[in-house]
């Protein structure tokens, strides 16, 4: 484990939280026949990731001092997830959340090492298909639904 690393991305992605719940309130608190507006997704990832990162800045702490160890630093895997995640945030409107979610899954687990392929494809179907149903059935909440050329 490098320390030096994980304080700083614990900082880093704090700010990105910060970001989004500061970004969540610019956002309408309703939409028009929606249960859940648009502002409630944004503002509990944010939650979510700055209390994942005040952890991590806390577990920083309780690492053991080792030797200097050297940490391999993914960077085709980051920039291949950097890409990725641009291209999910452009194509989420054109092929709608369902497949635009497990396409970025399917690519985030290959790249993070996940070696089975029906594991991989499972999972990432299974986490779109849930989450666009409890959002969009349960808390009626609105996603791009499935394109116009699917039928």
């Amino acid at each position: 484990m490098n320390k030096t690393f994980d304080r700083y991305a614990s900082v880093f992605f704090a700010l990105v939280g910060a970001f989004f719940v500061n970004g969540s309130r610019q956002i309408a608190t309703s939409a028009y026949g929606s249960e859940v507006g648009p502002n409630i997704f944004p503002l509990f990832l944010g939650i979510i990731l700055i209390l994942l990162s005040i952890r991590l800045f806390y577990e920083t702490f309780s690492y053991k001092q080792t030797q200097q160890e050297k940490t391999a630093v993914n960077i085709k895997g980051f920039v291949i997830m950097l890409v990725a995640t641009f291209l999910y945030a452009i194509l989420l409107e054109p092929i709608g959340y369902v497949i635009s979610t497990f396409l970025f899954l399917t690519l985030g687990f290959k790249v993070m090492g996940n070696k089975s392929w029906w594991k991989t494809l499972l999972i990432a179907l299974a986490f779109s298909v849930i989450v666009y149903v409890v959002y969009v059935k349960i808390l009626e909440g609105t996603l791009p639904g499935l394109p116009s050329w699917l039928g």
